[in-house]
């Protein structure tokens, strides 16, 4: 077997499953689960009917490379949302994915030498695929804290040039995962700025880049950074996904954009690896793409939730609303597993305890004492989840 298999962490939620064990909630409330950040909303129409529309193509083999169709819809939302003046060529510059989670993995096992023993950096807490990612590559993580001391962005200025020299790839995510956290284009132009000096890769995770509190202000990308900077994409590539835009985890559906380098490199190891997006699910993400009115819907059933659950939580919770994603990061006042198993043996209510989320990189684990909390089920269960936790907190304190 693979040697680094055993370095592998168990999964958050199966972490969660067995915290729960044992445990036996009051029967005469309703589950309600705030773990995992499963969008609930319902499918958009438009991507349903061009999915049932494109099942006469369950008979043909999909291209590993995608549709030109496929490519050019993506890159004209990432030129609508991220103002890239036509500069992202979708012919050498665009690749399907299924998902940002199965992209995210391959794209280290594609990049990193194991012979090099290079290091990847990343936030810390994180999404864990990340870490999996470099330790099944060869590589060692190097996490990167991330608190409310730094506006829970990781700190690049604190990263000693020995470290970047290791470097081989950078994971960066925003809006980050779990906190909500948005860098903005100076953050963004920094980590480019470091990326050149010491020649490693950025990889983009912006899967939550659709979903934001101020409509105004949406947050901003890797890509649009590089063309507001007179860039080129060298070093970068971004993540996307279906996922959470547009409420359709089920679909798998993702892409990848940036360097053309990189990315027919990456091409060329997902012709072997095996995980061409199937011809209809890219039809129906053509209608995805295309369509903006349904991400704008999204975003405002988001915005309710936050705006009836802050009410309920700010005066038991430490909380705060995030800049974007449809997650709570508020600290809880005691160990977050301890928190998490009692909610959920009290009020049938499941959570996810931070430090599930994050490392000990020698000053602790900075996820200790929080819990996330994904506003992902309907508005009512939401609401009554919310006051759920109210009362527990306020029951612990009588």
């Amino acid at each position: 077997m693979h040697p680094a298999l055993t370095a592998l962490q168990p999964y958050p939620f199966e972490r969660l499953a067995q915290l729960h064990r044992g445990v036996v909630p009051p029967h005469h409330l309703a589950p309600i689960s705030l773990s995992i950040g499963e969008p609930k909303h319902e499918a958009p129409r438009v991507i349903i009917d061009a999915l049932l529309g494109a099942m006469g193509d369950l008979g043909t083999y999909p291209a590993t490379g995608g549709l030109p169709a496929f490519k050019t819809a993506v890159a004209d939302w990432l030129d609508r949302r991220f103002n890239l003046g036509g500069q992202l060529d979708p012919s050498r510059m665009v690749l399907p994915v299924n998902g940002t989670r199965e992209a995210l993995f391959a794209f280290a096992q594609c990049l990193i030498d194991p012979s090099e023993n290079s290091l990847v950096a990343m936030p810390n807490p994180f999404y864990q695929i990340y870490e999996g990612a470099a330790l099944l590559a060869g590589a060692t993580p190097y996490f990167l804290d991330t608190t409310a001391a730094n506006q829970f962005l990781p700190n690049l200025n604190g990263v000693p040039d020995t470290i970047w020299k290791r470097c081989k790839l950078l994971y960066l995510c925003s809006p980050g995962n779990p906190t909500g956290a948005v860098a903005d284009e100076a953050y963004l132009a920094q980590a480019l700025e470091l990326a050149d000096r010491f020649d490693f890769v950025i990889a983009a995770d912006e899967c939550y880049g659709d979903i934001y509190l101020d409509e105004a202000n949406p947050p901003p990308g890797l890509l649009g950074t590089c063309v507001r900077l007179g860039r080129s994409f060298d070093r970068v590539v971004v993540f996307h996904s279906l996922s959470k835009r547009s409420s359709v985890p089920g679909l798998r559906s993702g892409f990848v954009a940036g360097d053309p380098t990189i990315l027919e490199a990456f091409r060329l190891y997902r012709t072997y690896h095996g995980c061409a997006l199937p011809v209809h699910v890219q039809k129906a993400s053509i209608a995805g793409w295309a369509d903006d009115r349904h991400a704008v819907t999204n975003r405002a059933l988001y915005r309710a939730k936050f705006d009836a659950v802050l009410p309920i939580l700010k005066p038991v919770l430490d909380v705060t609303a995030p800049s974007a994603s449809f997650y709570l990061w508020p600290r809880v006042g005691m160990d977050d597993e301890q928190f998490a198993r009692e909610l959920f043996a009290t009020q049938n209510v499941i959570v996810l305890p931070g430090s599930y989320l994050g490392r000990d990189a020698g000053h602790g684990n900075p996820g200790q004492g929080y819990i996330r909390i994904s506003l992902v089920a309907p508005l009512d269960q939401c609401i009554e989840a919310a006051q759920r936790i109210k009362t527990f907190i306020e029951s612990r304190h009588s």
